[in-house]
């Protein structure tokens, strides 16, 4: 147990140190924010791994018994979850986490005018979606941690975007919400898309959901698809 919980310190650490003492600021003018951002995200791989590895050996401790319909929750949300994934990386967005350089264009906001956070809804709802199938103290830790840290990093990352973009930021913030879904209901968002967005968004998130229910059974030798009710 104490190697789980010094790994996920660890972890948690890892993503609100750089942002909360000016470190990722250096390191971006340092050396560019594209590599940063590839420097940091195998950073996080590797401590995400040795994360998984710990929890993995720690002492298993039942809460609750498992029903059936528990295993169909993941299955449900890994979907979007995957798509949000995906479109969260490549879609162009100012607001948030977001691999593009490309400039937005708030007529076509594509998966930004869902949710302007859609990578960090992403890891919510894997993590949420996890909680079901898994009734032992470490995987409650691990993923209730994993669930509450994505909805509170959604207020950092907009308060981080707010100092930085200005003005800009009231504008297009204004346009998207952080509920998603909540700025179309409400008319403030466009929900037109571009092409090539939205096929990267469904096929891309479509074909991460089908990869990941291939290698769960062998990377965790636990198949996800044999529990379904």
């Amino acid at each position: 147990m104490t190697e789980f919980l010094l790994a996920l310190g660890v972890f948690l650490l890892s993503h609100t140190i750089p942002t909360r003492t000016g470190l990722r600021h250096k390191l971006t003018a340092a050396v560019g924010e594209r590599r940063y951002l590839l420097l940091y995200s195998i950073l996080s791989i590797a401590l995400l791994i040795w994360l998984i590895s710990a929890a993995l050996r720690a002492p298993f401790v039942l809460l609750w018994n498992l029903a059936q319909w528990q295993y169909d929750v993941p299955i449900a949300l890994m979907l979007p979850a995957s798509m949000l994934f995906v479109g969260g990386l490549f879609a162009s967005n100012p607001l948030s986490i977001s691999f593009s350089r490309a400039s937005f264009d708030a007529a076509r906001p594509g998966l930004v005018g869902i949710t302007r956070h859609p990578l960090l809804w992403a890891f919510a709802l894997w993590s949420f979606a996890l909680l079901f199938p898994n009734g032992d103290l470490v995987s409650v830790i691990l993923f209730g941690g994993f669930t509450l840290f994505s909805l509170a990093g959604m207020a950092l990352v907009d308060r981080r975007k707010r100092t930085a973009l200005g003005d800009e930021w009231r504008g297009l913030a204004a346009q998207t919400s952080i509920i998603p879904l909540a700025a179309l209901v409400t008319r403030r968002a466009s929900p037109r898309w571009s092409a090539a967005t939205l096929v990267t968004t469904v096929a891309g998130g479509a074909a991460l959901y089908f990869i990941l229910l291939r290698l769960h059974p062998v990377v965790f030798g636990i198949d996800p698809l044999a529990g379904l009710g």
